[in-house]
């Protein structure tokens, strides 16, 4: 009675429901705290068999069954003072709170689909019992308790049975999808522990329950069929060209005065036909994992198989992602398998111990972001992490996963100063079992969800993050280019005076770009904590300003490499971003930042339609510098190619507010040349420099220049960037 009382009792199933007799046949045991009487139903019938007797009064009850030869299945009915509760004993199914414990290791995916709330049905007698089977991972805890809003949240009343494998286990009938539920756990010595959510649970609540809820992944239908058919196919060689977006803060909708964020249907109707409209083809999401705290932005997840409820339920996810597919956008979300925050209802010391972290806190604590950081190297760990990465490709549809901050998993000394870090066993920083995790993750992404993809951030020069793990690399479909990014932006920021000392910085990238399949990203962390936002980075008066912003996007959109650009950028947002308010939209009733939005757009269209552009990103063939060497005038010049080698794109950028007239720019056939874009444009809040021929068409003549047997000329506007391509 004194475990059951002190909710200490690890083994219900040989205590509680029916226990064979020592002198034949069974009791029923029953644990039932303020109830006072309980009757005995057979299943399903209409009236009670027998009365129970208490033998306790904290409410243990009995019935002797010596007669019974076998086990069967019964109802129970507890009168309590003021009401009655009529239900099927959770301690007669033994064998359901077991299932699929033992396929555990013989797939990650398995994690998800055994381990947390799994709706289950058992027929007995012709008759459905339907109900939600609870597991979770606490191999030293003394003890686990099953507490729900059923059970008035009390540790007493459900008891989990310990497995022989460190997990705990207990079949609940009559438990639907939406109820809530978590963990009370005591520590090795029996010390309570702070209420858990559940590590694998699939929705939560928002502060300050933090309770899982139970959810019923098989309800959604989904209309995408179309869109994943027709996502067969190497990435590398297709148009991508990713908006980046926190959903809390890309728009907002007014009610009474008060500012509050969309939820997922909203965005649905708003944002998918944004997308759409400006010619993007990919959304990368922020991380929607479920995180407690707003401004973690998401980065410190707590329920990493959990979408945030801040917008939503799982469905209603679902049906963002599957209008975003319907409408042609592709899905990428944010995973965050780096580390996780010490908040007492998450992973941090789940059972008492160091569960989930390195027990060290050299290597278990993230003095960046003061959070914990997963044990790489413990199987129970890295299944896991990879069942929570495939989770959002099975259950949720996504067409891609972009796993944060990779080099802080890379390297040991990461952000760590000397005597503050443990070399690995051959005395090196580099983390072998980081390292082995995310092989081993892209391996199953890829082999699971071949059309899908995986992107690194991933800030330093490690050598094959994008290479296949069968050619030594990581595994990577891409990675982010974050030297690029700090380059140009550096690059953009001098005053176009000086400039010229800086030339490096826009070309050294071509220097090592075939090293990897590179995603070019102009993030949320460059426009946030006193970076500026992408205009205000800009020198000069306000016109020079903007032009600079337009000139380096046309760069951007034509450098080899995948697009991503954060939100608000394409409107030319004044303000650094702000998490917790919308951007500003009203900006686009002024031509300056409507000309930026159209530019963007126009951009989009034009780059996704144009093979050249993104066909040989990784080819040399796509590529070549027509001259990258004309410092003096802060003029950059190549060409871009098509796999077919049949069209061919001149992209010259002036980043100088001095226009360079009778500039000479070598290509390879004589014939007429046509501006496809400038973004010097008065459609874009340009000066519409004129460049040399009215309808913007220039014939190449046979003088060789810069090693090409043909040459034409053209007047390049100040700060812009234009495209040309030969006619027909």
């Amino acid at each position: 009675m004194g475990l059951l009382k002190e909710a200490k009792l690890d083994n219900p199933f040989e205590r509680l429901g029916l226990i064979p007799s020592t002198s034949g046949g069974y009791v029923l045991r029953v644990w039932l705290p303020d109830a006072q009487k309980v009757e005995f139903f057979a299943l399903g019938a209409e009236k009670a068999t027998a009365e129970l007797v208490k033998i306790d009064d904290a409410g243990l009850f009995e019935l002797s069954l010596p007669n019974t030869k076998e086990k069967f299945n019964y109802e129970l009915n507890a009168h309590y003072q003021d009401a009655q509760h009529r239900f099927v004993d959770p301690y007669q199914f033994h064998d359901i709170a077991f299932d699929g414990l033992s396929t555990l290791q013989e797939a990650p995916q398995n994690v998800y689909k055994t381990l947390g709330a799994q709706l289950k049905t058992v027929t007995s007698h012709e008759l459905s019992i339907s109900g939600v089977r609870f597991i979770v991972y606490a191999p030293n805890a003394s003890s686990v308790s099953l507490i729900t809003e059923h059970n008035h949240w009390d540790g007493q009343r459900n008891p989990m049975q310990r497995s022989w494998c460190g997990h705990w286990v207990l079949f609940v009938p009559g438990l639907q999808a939406g109820c809530a539920y978590k963990f009370e756990l005591k520590d090795g010595l029996g010390n309570r522990l702070p209420h858990k959510a559940d590590p694998v649970g699939f929705q939560a609540e928002q502060y300050p329950s933090h309770s899982s809820i139970v959810v019923d992944h098989d309800k959604y239908q989904w209309n995408d069929d179309e869109w994943r058919a027709s996502q067969k196919g190497d990435k590398r060689f297709t148009a991508m060209s990713i908006y980046e977006v926190h959903l809390g803060s890309w728009k907002r909708k007014n009610e009474e005065g008060v500012e509050r964020m969309l939820s997922y249907r909203e965005l649905a109707a708003d944002l998918i036909p944004y997308l759409v409209e400006m010619g993007y083809t990919h959304l990368e999401v922020m991380p929607i994992s479920e995180f407690p705290f707003d401004g973690s932005w998401g980065y410190q997840p707590v329920g990493l198989f959990a979408a945030t409820s801040r917008f939503g339920n799982a469905d209603d996810l679902k049906y963002f992602i599957d209008q975003a597919h319907q409408a042609g956008i592709g899905i990428i979300v944010d995973w965050v398998p780096a580390h996780f925050p010490s908040d007492p209802h998450g992973l941090a010391r789940f059972d008492g111990t160091p569960l989930y972290e390195y027990e060290d806190p050299r290597r278990g604590w993230h003095p960046d972001w003061n959070s914990y950081i997963y044990d790489f190297g413990r199987d129970n760990v890295r299944q896991f992490l990879v069942a929570s990465a495939l989770i959002w490709l099975d259950k949720f549809h996504v067409d891609g996963l972009r796993v944060d901050a990779v080099a802080s998993m890379l390297y040991w000394d990461y952000s760590r100063d000397e005597g503050e870090w443990v070399p690995n066993v051959d005395g090196g920083n580099h983390n072998y079992e980081a390292i082995s995790l995310l092989k081993w993750f892209n391996e199953e992404v890829y082999a699971q969800y071949p059309n899908a993809m995986t992107i690194a951030e991933e800030s330093t020069a490690f050598a094959g993050v994008s290479k296949p793990t069968f050619e030594g690399g990581l595994g990577f479909g891409f990675k982010w280019n974050m030297g690029w990014m700090h380059d140009t932006l550096s690059y953009v920021q001098q005053d176009p005076m000086y400039r010229k000392y800086h030339h490096h910085e826009m070309t050294f990238s071509m220097v090592y770009h075939y090293n990897e399949h590179f995603v070019l990203p102009i993030s949320h962390d460059e426009v946030v904590h006193g970076k500026k936002s992408m205009i205000d980075k800009m020198p000069g008066d306000e016109w020079q300003a903007a032009a600079n912003l337009r000139a380096y996007a046309g760069y951007m959109y034509a450098h080899p490499g995948k697009k991503l650009n954060f939100m608000g950028a394409e409107i030319a947002q004044s303000r650094e971003w702000n998490h917790d308010g919308s951007l500003d939209w009203e900006l686009l009733e002024f031509d300056k930042h409507a000309g930026q939005q159209q530019l963007i757009k126009d951009l989009n269209h034009l780059y996704k339609d144009n093979g050249a552009f993104y066909e040989l990103d990784y080819d040399t063939a796509g590529f070549e510098w027509l001259d990258h060497s004309d410092g003096e005038n802060s003029v950059f010049s190549f060409m871009r190619t098509n796999a077919a080698q049949d069209k061919q794109i001149i992209c010259l950028s002036n980043f100088t507010p001095i226009p360079r007239e009778g500039y000479r720019v070598p290509v390879t056939e004589p014939g007429d040349y046509e501006v496809i874009l400038n973004t010097d444009s008065h459609f874009y809040w340009g000066s519409n420099f004129p460049m040399g021929d009215t309808l913007g068409v220039f014939v190449a003549t046979e003088q060789e220049w810069q090693g090409k047997p043909h040459s034409l000329v053209v007047d390049l506007p100040p700060l812009s960037t234009v495209f040309l391509q030969k006619k027909g």
